[in-house]
């Protein structure tokens, strides 16, 4: 990803042009103030979500330095997953997926697609609605409303972390003030020292400031809005799956169906026609 560049390139700039403005650098190191900083920043998110909660936010992190790789790839595969579903349910009926839906693991049909069946969540979400058409308790406007209310709560849970590195990145500042109230409150406790002396001091306490407003909005936001993006971007995944078996069950042939599905992905990671229409016959040829 771009944020380790991002971070060099905002660390560099503020620091070059502080330097070449004739200040010294060196002065900017002060231990005490990121300390207080960012151990009040941890602290406060610790204290502000349940160990579940937590757990996501450190998972999300992780995957927020990870390149998002061939998403285009995974949409066209995902596509085409759905297009030998689709064509398995039109040429041997619905019952025929009874045991791909029970275990996908083992699914000669699902081991085509590493990458999707890698995906467990969004196994689960296909599988589950295959399996409730299956079952036919269910109509079309019932599946619908469910699926937007499943991929609602999806879109909840996955902005758990989102909010939660953003509300550090809003209390930085505060705490950079929190820390430069500190070490004004420590200067006038020693204001019988030399002028120069005192300098240091006010200094030192100045950059507390500074540190928290850099960190918040260089550092902690950049991670909070990739992180959001990339929400988005899975979310997408979800809803192709939506329309693609909503057009189904609406009686579409399964070329049509895909592509209700290949519409609604954003533009720079959908499959263009002739891709999806190149992995279909691809399929037809297996």
């Amino acid at each position: 990803m771009n944020i380790p560049i991002g971070w060099i390139i905002a660390m560099g700039c503020a620091l070059g042009g502080y330097a070449l403005h004739g200040g010294h650098v060196g002065v900017l190191w002060q231990p005490t103030e990121v300390l207080t900083i960012v151990g009040a920043a941890v602290g406060t998110m610790l204290a502000s979500n349940t160990p579940t909660n937590l757990k996501a936010v450190f998972a999300a992190l992780g995957s927020a330095f990870k390149s998002a790789g061939a998403v285009k790839k995974f949409h066209l595969d995902l596509l085409c997953l759905l297009f030998e579903i689709l064509q398995k349910i039109k040429r041997d009926g619905l019952m025929s997926l009874e045991a791909d839906i029970e275990e996908p693991d083992a699914s000669p049909l699902f081991e085509k697609y590493p990458e999707i069946l890698a995906d467990h969540h969004l196994v689960d979400f296909i599988t589950d609605y295959l399996r409730m058409m299956l079952g036919g308790a269910l109509d079309l406007v019932q599946i619908e409303s469910l699926m937007e209310q499943e991929i609602d709560v999806h879109h909840q849970e996955g902005y758990i972390p989102v909010a939660s590195v953003t509300q550090v990145g809003d209390g930085l500042p505060a705490f950079g003030i929190v820390a430069a109230v500190m070490g004004v409150v420590h200067t006038m406790g020693s204001i019988g020292l030399p002028p120069a002396e005192l300098g240091k001091l006010i200094g030192a306490a100045l950059v507390g400031t500074f540190l928290g407003i850099l960190l918040a909005y260089a550092f902690v936001q950049p991670v909070a809005k990739v992180l959001e993006q990339k929400l988005a971007l899975d979310a997408r995944s979800y809803m192709a799956v939506k329309a693609v078996l909503i057009a189904s069950l609406n009686n579409f042939p399964p070329a049509a169906a895909i592509e209700f599905g290949r519409k609604v992905l954003y533009m720079e990671q959908r499959p263009t026609f002739q891709e999806l229409d190149e992995g279909t016959k691809a399929v037809k040829g297996k």
